[in-house]
């Protein structure tokens, strides 16, 4: 049987979501004696929604119009369409607040490349670069191939008490002795938060990119759950543009809001000689975005923005994301454990199941065809834990259910 230590391989440790994924890959379910179709997996980071139909639109439409189709077939500049660029500007300022400009935006085939080419600009291999703990997982293996340089972590999350960022002024303080003490070139972080579904805070955000600012170190935040807010209202640093802050990195993707998983596009926003020394990366790596894709984009945001359709889309989305949350934490606490994170966004959940996560997960999966993600790979805060996702099953909430209920007959709860 393919367990979780198969996947360290020639030294390179692969993320604990791809390694759960081989282990419950069809080929390996059967050899466990599991049928692949009756499987559950709370696992996948991805999100089940429709697309909004008048995106679909206007593919249809550029696909019919034999010169608008022989555009899509051109080169764009290597930094993104400046039409694309305005739509995204105005984008952020209804939906965020923000005030951003064209010149500190860069287009990527995704927010996976613009990351690496990043690290390429801002690292050199005897850098440090900070991540919280806990952490997205692929973040690790997205540094390691992009430049050999350190990484060290800051925690955020109480694993006694199981809370996120509870006390952000003693958390401002703490910070301030990690960067005095480690030096890093660049801090990044998600928010809302891949595992956890938690925002950081205000205060301690604002602290962070002072704090950063004095050392000349950089702040990168991954928005790309940006859309999915629950219970609360959007935090502040939302809005903060890369003239309040000249250390701030933004950085998007469409993959999440739109459900472009598959559609991918990225757009960074940054200081301008950052975007100029990406543009130079970005020849090498990817040449161009995609054109077809910048240019329905930008009709879509164009028309949604101005018939209200776009930020009608993204709340009812948001809303059903929001219902799904709710419930995934009701089965949570009633067949699973009473100690986990409730999302104030984003797609997860962490989960105390007071046990080594890998051995519980593939306990789990063994006898009762349920998949869930060790936590341990997010940080050694989550050692303990298991990060649980109900973006694939956003709509069946029956499932949901039922996958808990299996858990619980194994462990008695029921």
């Amino acid at each position: 049987m393919l367990t979780l230590a198969d996947s360290f391989k020639n030294g390179v440790t692969s993320s604990p979501i791809r390694r759960i994924m081989e282990m419950a890959s069809p080929a390996n379910l059967v050899k466990m004696g599991l049928d692949p179709n009756d499987v559950i997996s709370f696992a996948g980071g991805w999100v089940n929604h429709r697309a909004p139909e008048e995106l679909r639109q206007e593919y249809i439409a550029i696909a019919q119009d034999p010169d608008l189709f022989h555009k899509t077939g051109a080169y764009s500049p290597s930094d993104g369409s400046p039409e694309l660029k305005k739509a995204l500007v105005d984008f952020n300022a209804e939906l965020f607040g923000t005030k951003s400009k064209e010149e500190n935006i860069i287009i990527g085939a995704n927010s996976t490349q613009l990351a690496y080419s990043l690290f390429k600009v801002l690292l050199n291999p005897n850098d440090k670069i900070a991540l919280l703990d806990p952490a997205y997982a692929n973040y690790p293996e997205q540094i390691e191939m992009g430049v050999n340089c350190q990484t060290v972590h800051f925690p955020v999350f109480d694993a006694e008490k199981w809370t996120f960022a509870e006390d952000e002024e003693k958390l401002a303080s703490e910070f301030e002795l990690f960067m005095e003490r480690e030096k890093p070139k660049l801090v990044l972080f998600s928010s809302p938060d891949n595992p956890t579904g938690k925002m950081l805070p205000d205060l301690f955000v604002k602290k962070m990119l002072e704090t950063a600012l004095k050392y000349d170190c950089y702040v990168t935040i991954d928005f790309a759950y940006n859309t999915f807010i629950y219970g609360k209202e959007q935090p502040e640093y939302f809005t903060y543009s890369v003239e309040d802050y000249p250390n701030l990195i933004k950085l998007y993707s469409n993959s999440k809001w739109c459900r472009g998983l598959g559609r991918r596009l990225g757009w960074l926003e940054a200081a301008e000689n950052i975007v100029e020394s990406l543009k130079v990366v970005q020849q090498s790596v990817v040449l161009c975005p995609d054109t077809i894709h910048q240019m329905t984009l930008t009709n879509y945001i164009n028309k949604g923005l101005k018939d209200g359709s776009l930020k009608d889309y993204i709340k009812r989305i948001n809303d059903d994301y929001q219902r799904a949350s709710e419930f995934l934490c009701y089965c949570i606490e009633k067949y699973l454990s009473s100690r986990y994170t409730v999302p104030e966004g984003g797609l997860y959940s962490v989960v105390d199941v007071g046990m080594d996560g890998d051995e519980f997960v593939a306990d789990i999966l063994k006898k009762t065809g349920v998949v869930f993600v060790p936590g341990g790979g997010f940080g050694a805060s989550l050692k303990n834990g298991i990060r649980i996702s109900f973006g694939p099953l956003v709509y069946d909430k029956a499932k949901i259910e039922e996958g808990f209920q299996r858990v619980a007959k194994v462990y008695k709860k029921i």
